[in-house]
């Protein structure tokens, strides 16, 4: 390969990676006292998927190790946030649902994070987002295939 395209490789991830964290400290900043990214992309999930997910199926979506969606959904679970219950077919396994509480700190979530998140797209200019999707979602999919 050449050097010009590693230098593309590598100015293209490097600028994903520097996006991937400002855009992580300004939600931080915004979501609702308690409440960690990781937190809200579950309950967003939940509130989106229409039923019960298993903790592993969970880890799997977000591509984090069985442990650490453990120890976010127990921190949910403590909030009042999600239901966790056993599998009637197999005990060894859970069940997870979002809770009306948890429905409703995901939907004040939203509420707070849509002003930063519109702006953000609104400096950018819809059409340009709209350009920018397509790429990112084929970027994803292909690393989601490298897995």
């Amino acid at each position: 390969m050449s050097d010009d395209y590693n230098t593309l490789a590598v100015a293209l991830f490097s600028e994903i990676l520097t996006a991937d964290q400002l855009m992580r400290n300004r939600l931080s900043k915004v979501l609702p006292k308690g409440m960690e990214i990781s937190h809200f992309s579950v309950l967003n999930h939940l509130a989106f998927s229409g039923g019960e997910r298993s903790p592993a199926q969970l880890a799997e979506t977000f591509h984090v190790m069985r442990g650490a969606m453990t120890n976010t959904l127990n921190k949910l679970e403590w909030a009042g946030y999600v239901h966790i219950r056993p599998d009637w077919d197999d005990a060894r396994r859970k069940a997870v649902a979002i809770s009306p509480a948890g429905r409703q700190a995901r939907d004040y979530a939203v509420a707070s994070l849509a002003p930063m998140i519109n702006e953000v797209v609104g400096d950018l200019g819809a059409e340009k987002v709209r350009t920018v999707l397509p790429v990112l979602r084929e970027l994803r999919a292909r690393l989601e295939r490298k897995d």
